[in-house]
């Protein structure tokens, strides 16, 4: 297993509780951290696909 894709699947399981993030502070109504946790998501969302594809992409 590549060191590349070991990296995109953790940065999908930081992705994932920034979702679980941005559940709960709709919940409290706390927009700051709303935000944070929105660009965390989009961020670390795009770097983990974008890391995956690449890596698969290097070993076909």
């Amino acid at each position: 297993m590549s060191p590349h894709i070991v990296l995109g699947i953790l940065f999908l399981i930081v992705a994932i509780v920034s979702v679980v993030s941005v559940i709960r502070q709709l919940k409290y109504r706390n927009f700051f951290a709303l935000g944070f946790s929105a660009v965390s998501v989009l961020v670390f969302g795009f770097f983990s696909i974008s890391t995956i594809i690449s890596s698969i992409k290097g070993v076909l």
